[in-house]
């Protein structure tokens, strides 16, 4: 049976060299996967999945245009699997879609994504996910300054804390760390 999946973390817990593992292990064994990634990350170039540690993968970009049950109906081959990098930044069409791929399609999908923002709010596609998802696992980091498990992602700029601002910038270690909730209230930076 063909399941939603929404995997979670904050920034440095793997996510995107889980999506590639997932996809190795799949394509290894001859079963083709579709990972599809937003087309708001463009940290690595528009359609691409990158991990910190250097390895990476194309994929299909979503933008909020983006027909996505239509996309992957239409495909020639369908996929074992999807894997979805940076879902937070998908739209709930976009999330209601990937629930009719499961249900319709009988395709698993396997989104990969940030909970909730530096502000501590929830995500437009992390809500949808968590309120559609078959399943929810969080996948664990622990906090920058101490080993308590980090919860939350803390917005820097030049080295302060920011708790206001756009929803959506993109960025890595330079802009975001991982933070216990302790630490998110009172960082010792």
């Amino acid at each position: 049976m063909s399941k939603l999946y929404f995997k979670y973390g904050t920034m440095n817990s793997g996510k995107s060299i889980e999506i590639l593992k997932v996809a190795h292990n799949y394509e290894e064994q001859g079963k083709p996967v579709l990972i599809m990634t937003s087309s708001l990350d463009t940290r690595a170039g528009v359609g691409v999945v990158a991990s910190r540690i250097g390895m990476q993968e194309e994929a299909v970009a979503i933008d909020d245009k983006m027909q996505v049950y239509d996309y992957i109906a239409g495909l020639d081959e369908k996929p074992y699997c999807i894997l979805i990098d940076e879902a937070q930044f998908l739209s709930k069409a976009n999330i209601y879609d990937f629930a009719r791929v499961v249900d319709e399609l009988h395709v698993p999908v396997m989104a990969f994504g940030l909970k909730n923002d530096f502000r501590n709010e929830l995500f437009e596609g992390s809500k949808y996910l968590l309120l559609l998802a078959d399943k929810i696992e969080e996948i664990k980091t622990i906090c920058w300054y101490c080993s308590k498990k980090a919860t939350m992602v803390l917005r820097t700029v030049d080295g302060k804390p920011v708790y206001e601002g756009e929803q959506v910038q993109i960025g890595g270690n330079e802009t975001y760390i991982p933070v216990c909730r302790k630490h998110w209230f009172k960082p010792e930076i």
